[in-house]
């Protein structure tokens, strides 16, 4: 595949995409796929970021022709290099520099100015020619006695190697974005669709180079990290019965947090604009160190035209189906739904709970669910469908429903709206925005559904059964559906905006090209 990878000298726009489009499908994924066809005007590289190469498969998408350049980099790929280094000082210079960031830091805060402005020089540094080079951070004497020292004053876990690693793991990838950096194409923006190493990235071209850096945050990549992070079986936790706090996170854990948040930061002094999907998330941007004069919110929009002619396909009655569209994995909470299927089916038999969405990308979460599913005894009510078309869906189903314990503004709530189905969502993301509405005009067309609590599922089965079970009830709910979406969250909507911000960023750079 790699030799169909379509490469050029130069581009209009970089798209910097961390474990998304065009290996995974859904969320994320589908929104650059909308981005990218929008605009066939602008000339796109895309740059993959993923773990190792061997956790992700085919292209889940076709590449539209507009994309002229496409590269990846994998940033776990070569962490233990099998060979015998030789001994090492370090360079004075920029491990004082490093020394000294670490004192700011604990004197001054993460968020200080000072701190940043240091952090931005040891970054620079990190340049293939600076002087912080990977082979002194890795087996320099000055790095090994730094990393001690850190270790004996900060940590409170007992294992110095899980430490060790820990911190070669998380930093390691840093200069591998800087040689990507060097030696990416001139392109005249950057848009990155999440911080974190993609962020990171962003940022290190705009210090570097100057290029307009485009920051779109769909769920916070923080708050994100921490809901993986504190399911993570991967971090180690050595603190034995006595020594373990349950109301304390694990070292490592706080380790990674703070990792992602500092990232976070960097992107953020970088960054304009910095783009939320809704309102409560723009306001934990702030928080989380973005300038707010940066900020602005655009929501998701879908094509009305792709799924308001199924409207005419329903059948007159609600149908008794409660889908969840989504991938099978720990953040959605497909347990939830599955348990609240029990409840559902007790009290409408024919009821079936569909569940459309990969299941491959956590293989043991999925077979925990069927599991359930079978012990509960719902093998004739609960299907898993795997990867399937909205359109396909939509006519025969009376509910979408959302369990996730964190989302940002789902386009799969959208696309059940523009064809008339209700929801049934947790209180996530933007989620009862899009249910109950975001001001007075909005909430004046009236509930889309209706919001539950996370992991409830009593709640969510009795919530469900009131609509479907009460057709006036269902069909109100289907009319502010078709109101809101297409009052509020039309694609064109979100396309005419999104427009704006590329070609305010591109004549930052007109004369440059």
């Amino acid at each position: 595949m790699t030799a169909s990878h379509p490469k050029a000298a130069q581009a209009d726009i970089a798209l910097v995409l961390e474990g998304t489009f065009p290996y995974v499908s859904g969320g994320v994924s589908s929104w650059i796929n909308q981005i990218l066809r929008a605009y066939p005007q602008y000339r796109f590289a895309l740059v993959f970021l993923g773990s190792r190469r061997s956790d992700y498969g085919a292209f889940r998408y076709q590449l539209p022709d507009n994309v002229v350049h496409f590269e990846e980099h994998y940033l776990y790929e070569h962490l233990n290099a099998d060979f015998q280094p030789a001994p090492r000082k370090g360079h004075a210079h920029a491990f004082d520099q490093v020394e000294l960031l670490i004192a700011t830091m604990e004197r001054t805060g993460a968020d200080s100015p000072q701190t940043m402005a240091l952090f931005q020089q040891v970054v620079r540094a990190m340049q293939p020619g600076g002087s912080m080079h990977l082979e002194d951070f890795l087996y320099s004497e000055r790095a090994w006695n730094l990393l001690c020292d850190v270790y004996r004053k900060h940590c409170t876990d007992p294992s110095f190697v899980d430490y060790f690693w820990t911190v070669r793991i998380m930093f390691q990838p840093l200069w591998l974005l800087a040689r990507v950096a060097q030696g990416l194409i001139p392109v005249r923006a950057v848009h990155c669709a999440s911080t974190g190493y993609a962020g990171f990235l962003g940022a290190l071209l705009e210090q570097t180079r100057g290029t307009p850096l485009i920051l779109s945050e769909h769920g916070i990549y923080t708050k994100e990290r921490k809901i993986d992070l504190f399911k993570s079986e991967w971090i180690r936790d050595n603190r034995n019965i006595f020594q373990r706090d349950p109301t304390e996170l694990s070292f490592f854990r706080q380790m990674w947090i703070h990792f992602f948040e500092w990232l976070g930061r960097y992107c953020y002094a970088s960054a304009n604009p910095i783009i939320a999907l809704y309102e409560a998330n723009r306001l934990r941007q702030v928080a989380d160190g973005a300038q707010p004069e940066r900020t602005f919110n655009i929501p998701n929009g879908i094509a009305l035209a792709r799924f308001a002619p199924l409207r005419a396909q329903r059948p007159a009655d609600p149908p008794p189906v409660l889908c969840l569209i989504g991938r099978v994995v720990p953040i959605k909470d497909i347990k939830t739904f599955v348990r609240a299927m029990r409840r559902v089916v007790n009290q409408l038999p024919q009821a079936e709970g569909w569940i459309a969405g990969p299941a491959d990308e956590d293989p043991a979460y999925a077979q925990e669910c069927e599991n359930l599913v079978r012990s509960l005894g719902l093998q004739e009510h609960v299907k898993f469908l795997g990867f399937q078309r909205v359109e396909d869906l939509m006519p025969r189903i009376g509910l979408v429903v959302l369990s996730s314990i964190s989302e940002a503004l789902p386009l799969v709530l959208l696309e059940g709206y523009a064809a008339g189905v209700p929801a049934v969502s947790t209180d996530v993301g933007s989620c009862r925005q899009l249910v109950e509405g975001l001001d007075d005009e909005d909430r004046a067309l009236g509930a889309s559904g209706r919001i539950v609590p996370i992991a409830d599922p009593q709640q969510l089965a009795d919530a469900s059964l009131a609509l479907l079970k009460d057709p006036a009830a269902w069909q109100a709910a289907s009319q502010a559906a078709i109101a809101r979406v297409e009052r509020y969250y039309t694609d064109t909507m979100m396309f005419d905006r999104y427009r704006a911000v590329y070609e305010t960023a591109l004549a930052r750079t007109e004369g440059a090209h």
